[in-house]
């Protein structure tokens, strides 16, 4: 298969002083999706942005279907749709405005702007809307058609910077559903997202960022795989005593005990035969677990061993109760992609 996008030991350093990208290195597979993960400030924004052309890189190259980002940047823009964190559709204007708007500035036709907006309208689910101001829409309908405004030209690649960030439950299952349905007509998205179930849901392949650099990266199921076969969970009467069991719990399992509140999260590959050793050791230092819970790992948990804290995207930590896989949307795609991924740094 071919690549949609590369990017080669990019590098990019804000005022001198903040290096928000430190030798990133990526490939995507066309027709794929591929997921970038990473705390606020791992560079995510600033390696979509570089990929864009919007930024230069102070080091290193990208590519978008073959063509170089910078010296080719124009023949770039031709070929790919960017929906960053904030929406890029002029309020005052109605819905088929904007997607008309959008479409002049590529340089379409007149006649194939209108129909091309009329399509994307009802694609987004967004017909009866289409001759509102775009300030008469909702949070969930505004991202739609900021999703749509970026499909206009019909790119061959996609980029999703956060395109769920605030939506509510609903219409971040309706972005989800049209992003499936992209790749599917065959669209390479590059996703970045704070949300580990959706990245769990749509991505064919992640890439973990943290202070400049890939900590990690593969399939969800591997990267979840790697962390250990089950967890525990296991409740304590407060924080201190939580912190308490976690030191008596550390060395049980293959990697440390991490404590989210009054829950002690303990990652075992043997998690029914780990579980007696574990409420051995903690009866017999008179420490009585109030829950007790042996679940399958998440990407949660995943971002949470490899960075040291959740998603910002996801639950605070002070809920004991995490989806498993079997919770989450019942279809997974079968992927034909092999893509890694360097970044990192200041967004």
């Amino acid at each position: 298969m071919t690549n949609a996008i590369e990017a080669h030991d990019l590098k990019k350093t804000f005022g001198g002083e903040v290096r928000a990208l430190d030798g990133v290195s990526f490939a995507v597979e066309e027709g794929t999706i591929f997921g970038l993960l990473g705390p606020n400030g791992a560079g995510k924004t600033t390696a979509v942005r570089i990929l864009t052309t919007i930024l230069a890189p102070d080091g290193g190259t990208g590519l978008v279907l073959g063509y170089d980002v910078v010296d080719q940047a124009d023949r770039v823009r031709t070929l790919i749709g960017l929906a960053g964190q904030y929406a890029a559709v002029d309020e005052n204007l109605t819905g088929r405005e904007n997607l008309t708007m959008v479409g002049r500035l590529n340089h379409m036709e007149r006649d194939a702007v209108v129909r091309r907006a009329v399509e994307l309208l009802e694609e987004f689910d967004l017909t009866d809307a289409g001759d509102r101001p775009l300030k008469t829409y909702s949070g969930g309908m505004r991202r739609r058609l900021d999703v749509a405004a970026a499909l206009v030209a019909r790119p061959k690649v996609l980029f999703l910077d956060e395109p769920t960030t605030g939506l509510d439950p609903q219409s971040r299952a309706d972005v989800w559903a049209m992003i499936d349905h992209l790749v599917i007509e065959g669209t390479s998205v590059l996703l970045t997202t704070q949300y580990l179930e959706e990245a769990d849901l749509l991505a064919h392949q992640i890439a973990v960022v943290d202070h400049g650099r890939v900590i990690a990266e593969g399939t969800p199921t591997r990267l979840k795989a790697d962390l250990g076969a089950t967890v525990l969970d296991v409740g304590l009467a407060d924080a201190e005593v939580a912190r308490q069991a976690a030191g008596i719990l550390d060395g049980v399992g293959a990697k440390s005990p991490t404590v989210i509140g009054t829950v002690v999260e303990l990652p075992v590959d043997n998690g029914p035969k780990v579980a007696m050793e574990v409420l051995r050791l903690l009866d017999q230092h008179a420490l009585v677990p109030t829950t007790f819970r042996i679940r399958e790992p998440s990407l949660d948990d995943v971002f949470l061993a490899l960075t040291g804290k959740r998603a910002e995207g996801e639950d605070d930590g002070s809920s004991t109760t995490t989806a498993t896989d079997g919770q989450r949307r019942g279809r997974r795609r079968t992927p034909a992609v092999a893509a890694t991924t360097n970044d990192g740094g200041a967004r």
